[in-house]
């Protein structure tokens, strides 16, 4: 790859699935990066997903898609029980990889691909997008400039009532379903951004249903020193999908969804400070991508935004969690 700024990384899209034409569609909006490449399991596959997203290149194979000599970069957007082997095998092929979340099934998973990316000095970043959306950017501006005073409390809800379908991604244990790995991971990553991913002690409910995968879920993480976050999931339950933040001086309003927040609101002595909107283009996920194109531009092997060691963390403590529930997904010891 050239130091040149005004390249753009050429991305391999490694899957043609729901999220990976979302990820596709908006890379049109980034600064840094175009999509070059795409690799199904299918050339029929690959040429639809192709001819939708104006991409020159489409493989019936992720081998051909990761060994191609233009591809700089590529995005992971299968299910989580692939993301181990998806990504070792974009890594043995020497390409920078973002990779979905949650980036494994497990921290076992996660810890062997991580050694394998800074062995060989590769870049490699889990793919949570809502930590780079503008809003987000803008509340961690917010609480670093110490606008609410001292964080105590961080309450973030995700969840919604999805139609029954026990062979789908979301219900299915062969698949990682369940609401902790496919929701819940925006909260955790929300309390991990602000109170850090390794709380003193860990409290939790859950509703586990009748595919056997947990169909929400409580969590209650303490800090030490008065902090805490209260978070909560679902996938057969609609919840609230904001996020607040408050402090001694003040509290943050994360508005509409924790997923892809447009606005947030910034409140002292109960007063509206200082409020945060953005009209844009784009769903959002143009953002993760220029973060990876900035990266790279850098030489940099992770994001500062988002490291590897946070998500390692934040990947044990979901197995934390789980562990409490006595749940494991097939394939698991």
């Amino acid at each position: 790859m050239t130091n040149d700024n005004a390249y753009k990384i050429k991305w391999g899209i490694l899957s043609t699935g729901w999220i990976a034409h979302k990820f596709a569609t908006d890379l049109a909006h980034a600064s840094n990066g175009v999509a070059y490449a795409v690799g199904s399991r299918s050339q029929e596959s690959a040429d639809e997903f192709a001819r939708n997203h104006g991409i020159p290149v489409a493989y019936a194979t992720y081998e051909e898609l990761v060994s191609d000599p233009e591809v700089d970069a590529i995005y992971i957007g299968t299910p989580h029980p692939f993301h181990k082997e998806n990504a070792l095998l974009a890594l043995r092929a020497g390409k920078a990889v973002l990779c979905e979340k949650p980036f494994t099934v497990n921290s076992a998973e996660l810890e062997e691909v991580v050694a394998y990316a800074r062995e060989h000095k590769l870049f490699l970043m889990e793919a949570m997008w809502s930590r780079y959306i503008p809003a987000i950017v803008k509340v961690r501006e917010w609480i670093a400039a110490g606008r609410i005073g001292d964080v105590r409390l961080v309450k973030a809800d995700l969840g919604f009532r999805s139609d029954w379908n026990p062979q789908g991604r979301l219900l299915n244990p062969e698949l990682g379903g369940g609401a902790l790995l496919d929701v819940g991971i925006y909260p955790v990553s929300f309390a991990s951004m602000i109170l850090g991913p390794n709380p003193e002690s860990v409290s939790s409910t859950v509703h586990i249903g009748e595919t056997g995968v947990d169909e929400h879920f409580s969590l209650l993480l303490s800090y030490g020193d008065g902090k805490s976050a209260s978070l909560n999931g679902g996938i057969r339950l609609t919840l609230t999908e904001e996020a607040h933040v408050f402090g001694t001086e003040g509290y943050i309003v994360v508005k509409d969804t924790l997923v892809n927040p447009r606005a947030a609101e910034l409140y002292i002595g109960g007063e509206l400070a200082e409020s945060f909107e953005q009209e844009r283009a784009s769903d959002g996920y143009c953002f993760e991508a220029e973060e990876v194109g900035r990266c790279l531009q850098a030489g940099l092997t992770e994001s500062p935004v988002m490291t590897l060691d946070e998500s390692v963390a934040i990947m044990k403590l979901l197995d934390q969690v789980r562990g409490q529930w006595g749940l494991k997904y097939p394939g698991e010891k």
